[in-house]
């Protein structure tokens, strides 16, 4: 698998005259971005499912091989906390369904405060169909044991490296 490069998102105001040329409309950025790096991490699905019609827009203004990874919404990840995961996971998909084969990993980024929860975290990721990949972030210790690495290996799942300071914040497992 080659390694992409690129992003935490694309629509950053500060980028106008740095990145983006300053006759590039804010629209075109995405197509801008894209003959310019591999893949991008959507965040804004976090706070807000884009409608279908912005999704297929995204598909639209990117060239065949593009990855985007989405994050999660954070209904499913903050609110419910991995709790009845089902019909937000096929909300999920269906809001992004548009992207077809753009879509890379769906990124769950668990709250700070959520401890582990293997069982909770084996139902969610059992939501999801085996032919989309997903990465886990969890963001408490409490998560570093080998029942959790278990799941996440039974799911064929990702784990999303965190560092702080050049350091490992969480264990460089590769259960995917």
């Amino acid at each position: 698998m080659p390694m992409l490069v690129g992003t935490s998102g694309w629509q950053y105001a500060d980028w106008r005259g740095v990145f983006y040329p300053a006759g590039v409309p804010r629209r075109a950025w995405l197509r801008y971005y894209a003959d310019r790096f591999a893949t991008v991490e959507c965040n804004n699905a976090f706070y807000r499912l884009p409608a279908p019609g912005v999704v297929a827009r995204w598909r639209e203004q990117t060239p065949p091989g593009f990855i985007m990874t989405v994050k999660a919404s954070r209904f499913l990840t903050h609110v419910r906390r991995l709790r009845d995961p089902a019909e937000p996971v096929e909300r999920f998909l269906a809001h992004t369904a548009g992207l077809g084969h753009r879509l890379g990993p769906v990124l769950l980024q668990l709250p700070p405060n959520l401890r582990a929860d293997p069982v909770r975290l084996d139902a969610c990721l059992g939501c999801f169909p085996s032919d989309v990949r997903v990465v886990v972030e969890p963001r408490h210790p409490s998560w570093w044991t080998s029942e959790v690495h278990g799941v996440l290996r039974a799911h064929d799942t990702a784990l999303c490296w965190a560092d702080r300071d050049s350091r490992p914040v969480t264990p460089l497992w590769r259960p995917a």
